[in-house]
């Protein structure tokens, strides 16, 4: 249980004020139907964690538990600093689920808008330290959701209360700390 909760908090801190959370923003926005953009962002964040997660298992079996480790710490510090500088939206994504259903075009715009993201990373590197596999998937994906449902729900006014920059900072230091902590084990 202690992969699935890890897994859960660092995704959801480090969602926050990301462009896939203020993605959400703009799918409730222009659509204005909360269950297909939420369902969407679920299959998208699940699809694209599982094989994140796969991919950080698979490289956790070929190198060595010292540079995994090390690995590992300079991620999680990597990430630590990503998380301060603020995120846009990905109006490409957004564009490419043009012309399809509300689910298709939140289910589209999200999996692309993940790629390469710091979520996407954070779940490489719990998949590369963490197991079970399936823990750090079903974590990652609801901290996703945990982040981004209230989003698509309560819209702007969610948005414009919500303290971006000492979230940036918050998950920031989350992550350090996460650092620091793996590489004094």
């Amino acid at each position: 249980m202690q992969t699935l909760l890890v897994s859960t908090v660092a995704v959801a801190i480090a969602e926050i004020g990301d462009k896939t959370q203020l993605l959400s923003l703009l799918l409730a926005a222009r659509y204005r139907r909360a269950l297909p953009i939420c369902l969407g962002i679920a299959v998208a964040t699940l699809l694209n964690h599982a094989l994140t997660a796969a991919l950080g298992a698979w490289l956790a079996a070929w190198l060595t538990p010292t540079l995994l480790k090390w690995a590992v710490v300079a991620s999680f510090g990597a990430v630590a600093l990503w998380a301060l500088v603020p995120d846009h939206a990905d109006d490409d994504a957004l564009r490419r689920g043009r012309g399809h259903g509300v689910f298709v075009a939140t289910t589209l715009a999200f999996f692309i808008a993940e790629l390469g993201d710091k979520t996407q990373l954070a779940t490489l590197v719990l998949a590369a330290q963490y197991p079970p596999l399936w823990q750090v998937v079903l974590g990652t994906t609801a901290g996703m959701l945990l982040a981004n449902v209230p989003v698509v729900w309560l819209g702007a006014r969610c948005a414009a209360r919500l303290p971006l920059r000492a979230a940036r900072w918050g998950a920031a230091l989350v992550f350090a700390a996460l650092a620091l902590w793996v590489a004094l084990r």
